[in-house]
């Protein structure tokens, strides 16, 4: 047993590192701050900032408030709407596919670090599930770095997106920054890649001996 748990603290690391990851992908996929618009007219858009999320869009609208509110108004993306650019489609299937293999990944290295330590020295019952893990980690961090460098693409480069009037935005913006929901993004492919680097280096013990029935 002491064999197994000294060559498995990488393993270990890997989880805990998967967990945050994991959560940070969690986190970046249901803010609205993907990306950070500046318009010029403040009429509707009180505060003269948009916020542009990978499932609605939403803005701080001073209109049919009382004085000294203020009121977040936000619009769903629907699938039908065909004015949503491509890298946000991506996004929203990527991200969703990320949370779900990151889980797996999850799961795989928990069962596998829970007979390392409870001293079960079968080797089909630890190194595979590992292995196992270690790709879902990388999988998931891969899914999570498409959408992120896109989108962080788009932003860079100002594009537009052309939204119908009943969403009250402009085509295009005065500026726009990257917003929170881009570096949680980042933080979460260094954390899912180098779960999955940790947990595919995992080598079992050969001295490690197989439990035998008398």
């Amino acid at each position: 047993m002491n064999s197994l748990v000294s060559t498995s603290h990488l393993q270990l690391a890997a989880f805990a590192l998967g967990t945050i990851g994991w959560i940070l992908c969690t986190v970046s996929m249901g803010i609205v701050e993907w990306r950070v618009w500046h318009v010029d007219n403040t009429t509707i858009i009180s505060s003269g900032v948009a916020w542009v999320g990978i499932w609605k869009v939403c803005f701080i609208s001073y209109l049919h408030v009382s004085p000294g509110y203020r009121e977040q108004f936000c619009h769903k993306f629907s699938s039908y709407d065909s004015f949503i650019p491509h890298e946000i489609y991506a996004a929203q299937g990527l991200l969703l596919i990320a949370m779900f293999t990151g889980l797996l990944g999850l799961v795989a290295t928990i069962f596998a670090l829970r007979n390392v330590y409870m001293g079960i020295t079968h080797k089909t019952l630890i190194a595979p599930f590992f292995l196992v893990g270690g790709f879902f980690y990388v999988f998931a961090g891969l899914c999570v770095l498409i959408p992120v460098s896109w989108n962080f693409y788009s932003v860079t480069h100002n594009q537009s997106i052309d939204f119908p009037p009943s969403y009250y935005m402009p085509s295009s913006p005065a500026a726009q920054e990257a917003g929170a929901a881009i570096p949680f993004g980042i933080v979460a492919v260094i954390l899912l890649l180098l779960s999955g680097i940790f947990s595919l280096s995992y080598r079992f013990p050969m001295t490690a001996k197989p439990i035998t029935k008398s």
